[in-house]
């Protein structure tokens, strides 16, 4: 297939890697430094105990995704509008469209400015990039998406791949459930600048976490939110299976870039008031958060 990925970011380069590995045409659309080293050297794919290059074809531009089958819509939440703008004139009715971003709007919010449905994709992988053209790959990678007429389609292209992709029909509550995780996580790393392993070690930090999954949860069942699994267990997992992971947020504060925390606490917060339901704990690592990110140059 003729697959774009749109937001070429450790997220993004990663599964448009796996594809491209996998015989797909991937063009990946990014800034110009990253964009440049793809073309030239291909995307190195970086798993730790092993690295390969892969041939991508790499794009500054939108129009980069004109007659894609597929795209990958990777971008922060922040930018999922303009950016969603960007490549309507570029994609048919036929395109399928996946959104693999962090947040539980936005498959709507882009599917509202393209004019046709989004497939909602939850996912489970931990990534960073290494520099201009270098993913590297720390741990898991699995996907779980939306029913759709095309997911089936979505799914016999991804898990040849070695992508493994479940279809729930509960994709929203499983969105819901990643949200928490990050609720829980991505401030305090932000924050402190700390890795999962090694934040859970300070004093009072479960209790903290536990405060603010508890208020997620009862603004997900105010909102008619059925979350899926078991979420405080999957909260203490993460500190076990990605102990050397620093938060997408702490990734994002660290190179002064804008963070998506207006889509994740931020959004309880939003959604608690409209709901009547107190959030002081989400309000305070939201709060903090946006002043640490106020801090970039």
């Amino acid at each position: 297939m003729k697959i774009a990925v749109m937001g070429a970011g450790a997220v993004g380069c990663y599964y448009g890697a796996m594809l491209a590995r996998a015989g797909h045409d991937v063009t990946l659309i990014g800034r110009e430094t990253h964009v440049a080293a793809m073309n030239r050297d291909g995307l190195l794919l970086d798993f730790g105990s092993s690295q390969e290059f892969v041939r991508v074809t790499g794009d500054t531009d939108a129009a980069g995704v004109a007659g894609s089958d597929m795209v990958l819509f990777c971008v922060k939440s922040t930018d999922t509008v303009d950016a969603g703008e960007q490549i309507k004139p570029f994609i048919s009715p036929d395109t399928i469209v996946l959104s693999l971003q962090n947040g539980v709007d936005n498959a709507e919010r882009l599917g509202a400015v393209l004019g046709q449905p989004v497939i909602p994709v939850v996912v489970y992988v931990a990534t960073s990039m290494g520099g201009a053209g270098h993913v590297k790959h720390h741990g898991r990678g699995e996907l779980v998406i939306g029913p759709s007429a095309q997911s089936q389609m979505v799914v016999d292209t991804l898990v040849p791949a070695k992508i493994p992709v479940e279809i729930s029909e509960n994709a929203n509550g499983a969105l819901w459930a990643k949200m928490i995780l990050n609720c829980a996580y991505n401030a305090l790393s932000a924050i402190t600048q700390r890795p999962y392993g090694e934040l859970v070690q300070g004093v009072g930090v479960w209790d903290v976490m536990r405060s603010a999954v508890d208020e997620c949860l009862a603004v997900a069942k105010a909102d008619g939110v059925t979350v899926s699994g078991d979420v405080w267990g999957a909260v203490e997992k993460i500190a076990e299976t990605m102990p050397g992971q620093y938060s997408s947020t702490a990734q994002d504060l660290a190179r002064g870039k804008p963070s998506e925390i207006d889509y994740l606490n931020g959004y309880i917060v939003r959604k608690g008031k409209e709901l009547g339901i107190a959030t002081p704990t989400n309000l305070t690592l939201h709060a903090l958060t946006k002043l640490q990110e106020s801090k970039a140059p």
